[in-house]
C-alpha cells in the first residue's frame, strides 16, 4: 500500500480493508464511498477474529485432542498460532490506516 496520504492512497486502503473483511462486504457501496467507515468496520471485523482464534487455540486440545492423532493436533495448533499471528498484524494495519484516514500523518522516525 502507498504511503498514506499520496496520491491514490485511499483507493488502494480500501482494496486492502475489503480483502481483509467478509467477501460480502464488496456488494456495499457505502464501505467504497465512505473509506473511513469501511476502516472502522474492518478494525472489528479483525478484532473479532483475533478474538475466536485466540479462543479456538485455548480449547483446541481439550475440544479435538480424543478426536485427532496427535500429528494432526500439533499440525492444527501450529496453524492456528500462525493464522493468530497474522490476524493481529492485519488488525494492527488496519487500525492504522483507521488512524491515518481520520487525518493522522505518520512520520518516521530514525
Amino acid at each position: 500500500m502507498p504511503p498514506a496520504h499520496s496520491p491514490g492512497w485511499e483507493d488502494r486502503a480500501v482494496a486492502w480493508l475489503l480483502d481483509h473483511c467478509p467477501p460480502d462486504y464488496r456488494t456495499y457501496g457505502a464501505w467504497r464511498r465512505h473509506p473511513l467507515a469501511l476502516a472502522w468496520l474492518a478494525d472489528r471485523h479483525l478484532d473479532g477474529q483475533v478474538s475466536a482464534m485466540r479462543q479456538a487455540y485455548r480449547e483446541v486440545r481439550v475440544e479435538l485432542g480424543d478426536d485427532l492423532p496427535a500429528t494432526a493436533l500439533a499440525e492444527v495448533i501450529e496453524q492456528l498460532e500462525r493464522e493468530g499471528l497474522r490476524l493481529v498484524a492485519a488488525k494492527r494495519a488496519a487500525g492504522l490506516v483507521l488512524e491515518a484516514l481520520r487525518g493522522t500523518v505518520f512520520v518516521p522516525r530514525l
